[in-house]
C-alpha cells in the first residue's frame, strides 16, 4: 500500500490536524487494511497549561431555556450564512506540534517501525506524561471510534481536575474508542471497564492500553477491556468470544461500579437511543447509586433543505436527556445537569465552546417506588 484513498464519506477528527512530531507515517496495518498511526498526547504541567476562571462558563441547569432550543444563524447583510472564524481566548502554550497533512507516501519498513517503537517505548516510560495512542485517521463514519476526538481531551481533562471523585472506583466507559478516557481514569481509578464493539477497534484499544500501562503504576489502576454492545440487553459472556466477560466480571461491574463515562458517542440518532436504554438498563441493576460524565461536541451543520443552521444529533441528544430525566416509574430516578468548563487544561487541543459535559445522577429509588415486572420502560 503507497498511498491512502480519501473517499467522499471519509470523516477526520480535528485532533489529528495537529500530530506531535514524533510520528507522521503509518506505524502498521490493522486487521482490516486500515493504517494505523501513533500519536504522542503530553500531559501539560502547571506551567505549560492554562486555567479558565469563569466560574459560570458552560455552567447551566438542564430545563433552563435554550438548551434545546434553534441555533439561531447569523446572515450578512445579503442574507447569506456569515460563519466568524472562532477567537482563541485562552491559546494552548505552544508544546511544539506541527501541521501535518495525513497522507501516506509509502508505508514504513516494519523492521525499522518495531525497532524505533521499541526505543520509544523505553523513553516513554522515563516520562509519566505521554499518552501514546494507535488510531488510524480519514475513516468512513461506521469506523470514527478509531480516532482520537476533542470530546475525548474534554473527559480526560475533567478526570484529571477532579481525582478525589474518582480515587479507587470502579468505572465504566461507554463506547470508548481509542481508549485515551479509559486509560487517563485509570491513573486515578481502580479499575475501569473499558468497553465498545468491533473485535479490530478493542484491539487496538487493548493495545493502548498495554503501552500506557506505566501511567498506571502509581495508582494500581487496570483498564479492562470488553465487548458491550449497546444493542444487546446482556452482556457478553462466550468463552469463545474475544473480549467476552467472565461472570466474576460482571457480578463486579454491577456490584462496585459508581461511575460511568463516554465521550463524544452521540452523533447518530439510532446509537444515541441505544445509548440511553443501556444506560437506564444498567443504572437499574447496578447495586449503587451511579454517576454519569458525558462529553459532547454540537456539530452545526448548514441544511439545504430549509437553508438553516441545525445540530440535530446534539437536539436528539437534548431530547434523550429529557426522557431520562423525566421518568417517574422505574428502578431509579436521574437528575441532570450540565458541568462547567472552566477547569484546568492538562491535554494540548483547542477547547471550543460547542465541547459541552453532561452530568446524569442515577439515585436507586426503594423497593415500594421501584416498579416490580422488571420492564425497561425508557424508550
Amino acid at each position: 500500500m503507497d498511498q491512502i484513498t480519501f473517499h467522499h464519506n471519509s470523516v477526520l477528527s480535528d485532533v489529528h490536524l495537529l500530530l506531535p512530531n514524533a510520528h507522521h507515517l503509518m506505524t502498521r496495518l490493522n486487521r482490516v487494511g486500515q493504517p494505523v498511526f501513533i500519536s504522542k498526547f503530553k500531559i501539560l504541567s502547571d506551567n505549560e497549561r492554562h486555567d479558565d476562571n469563569d466560574p459560570e462558563k458552560g455552567k447551566r441547569k438542564y430545563g433552563e431555556e435554550g438548551v434545546e432550543g434553534k441555533v439561531e444563524p447569523v446572515l450578512d447583510e445579503d442574507g447569506d450564512l456569515d460563519i466568524p472564524h472562532r477567537s482563541r481566548r485562552n491559546p494552548v502554550v505552544d508544546v511544539g506540534r506541527d501541521i501535518v497533512c495525513p497522507i501516506i507516501l509509502k508505508q514504513s519498513n516494519p523492521v525499522l517501525e518495531e525497532e524505533e517503537e521499541e526505543d520509544d517505548e523505553e523513553t516513554d516510560k522515563c516520562f509519566k506524561d505521554i499518552i501514546r495512542i494507535e488510531h488510524t485517521m480519514a475513516t468512513p463514519l461506521e469506523d470514527v471510534g478509531k480516532q482520537v476526538w476533542r470530546g475525548a481531551f474534554l473527559l480526560a481533562d475533567f478526570i484529571l481536575s477532579k481525582p478525589l471523585m474518582f480515587r479507587g472506583a470502579t468505572v465504566l466507559e461507554l463506547g470508548a474508542g481509542t481508549g485515551l478516557a479509559s486509560i487517563t481514569m485509570a491513573t486515578i481509578a481502580k479499575t475501569v471497564y473499558c468497553t465498545d464493539v468491533g473485535e479490530d477497534l478493542l484491539s487496538m484499544c487493548k493495545r493502548n492500553a498495554t503501552l500506557n500501562t506505566h501511567l498506571m503504576e502509581s495508582s494500581g489502576g487496570e483498564v479492562r477491556v470488553r465487548q458491550l454492545d449497546w444493542l444487546q440487553n446482556d452482556l457478553c459472556t462466550d468463552a469463545d468470544v474475544e473480549f467476552n466477560w467472565t461472570e466474576e466480571e460482571v457480578a463486579d461491574m454491577y456490584d462496585n461500579t459508581t461511575v460511568i463515562i463516554a465521550a463524544d458517542v452521540c452523533y447518530d440518532d439510532d446509537l444515541t437511543d441505544g445509548l440511553f436504554r443501556t444506560l437506564y438498563r444498567l443504572c437499574s441493576n447496578l447495586l449503587h447509586n451511579c454517576t454519569i460524565i458525558i462529553s459532547i461536541e454540537k456539530r452545526m451543520n448548514f441544511m439545504l433543505r430549509n437553508l438553516n443552521v441545525s445540530c440535530k444529533a446534539y437536539d436528539h441528544f437534548s431530547h434523550c436527556l429529557t426522557q431520562l430525566q423525566d421518568l417517574t416509574d422505574g428502578r431509579c430516578s436521574f437528575r441532570v445537569e450540565q458541568l462547567p468548563s472552566n477547569f484546568p487544561q492538562f491535554l494540548s487541543y483547542e477547547r471550543i465552546e460547542q465541547l459541552e459535559l453532561w452530568k446524569v445522577t442515577s439515585t436507586l429509588l426503594p423497593s415500594d417506588q421501584a416498579r416490580s415486572d422488571g420492564r425497561d420502560v425508557f424508550i
